[in-house]
């Protein structure tokens, strides 16, 4: 007549069995979970240093103008009113590291359109000398090699006026350059060769990116009147 409620030893193995299973899986799951998590986060760290490192350069490793100059032209039987050379004297930015002037370029904007200009290394520049013209690895101070600079190219001077080579164009916080431009090639004169010069009234625009691609702007403006040959006068 009466019916004996017992527990199933059987029964109570498959419950247990079956919480183990869900719980192995639970924990897998949040395992996997916390590796998309660990993985995520190195990754997102990763990419903050390199945003935050190119930040930090395109600030830091800019080039600053010290000094734009350029020289009034008195050679190759030029009239008065143009130039022979452009200088623009050149320096590290605060709290920058080496640069590379030779990886740099020069976007230029003048009277005759726009070029971006490129380093050229001492051996692709012509020096001419008094009893004629060669071809030599180094500039002499007061050469007309300025005149030899390529087309879409400018090249740099150390402290001591001497044209370097690619591996010593480095800024850094000793040495200080100059970069050289040709008034006579695009965009400030009409190309070499063509006696068509950047001169008196005119004006042009440079901006200096330097490898890290941060960009230094400068205006070069040529007084309306030269007085005399050979002056060295303010851009």
């Amino acid at each position: 007549m009466f019916e004996f409620i017992t527990n199933d030893d059987n029964d109570r193995g498959q419950v247990g069995i079956g919480t183990l299973i869900v719980f192995i899986a639970m924990v897998l799951v949040a395992a996997i979970a916390a590796g998309v998590l660990i993985n995520t986060a190195g990754f997102l760290q990763s990419q903050a240093q390199a945003t935050g490192q190119e930040s930090t350069d395109l600030v830091s490793e800019r080039v600053d103008v010290t000094s734009t100059v350029g020289i009034v032209n008195e050679t190759n039987g030029a009239s008065n009113g143009t130039l022979q050379e452009i200088r623009v004297g050149v320096a590290g930015a605060a709290g920058s590291n080496q640069i590379d002037l030779s990886s740099a370029t020069i976007q230029a904007v003048g009277p005759n359109g726009q070029e971006n200009l490129i380093f050229t290394d001492t051996d692709q520049i012509n020096t001419s000398v008094a009893n004629g013209t060669t071809t030599g690895s180094e500039l002499e101070v007061g050469s007309t090699g300025v005149s030899s600079i390529p087309n879409g190219t400018f090249a740099v001077q150390n402290s001591s006026g001497d044209f370097v080579s690619a591996s010593e164009a480095v800024l850094n916080d000793e040495e200080r350059f100059t970069i050289v431009l040709n008034p006579e090639i695009t965009p400030f004169g009409s190309g070499a060769g063509q006696g068509d010069y950047f001169g008196e009234g005119q004006s042009s625009s440079l901006d200096i990116v330097s490898p890290s691609g941060a960009t230094t702007s400068v205006e070069l403006r040529a007084p309306d009147l030269f007085n005399e040959n050979g002056e060295a006068v303010r851009l």
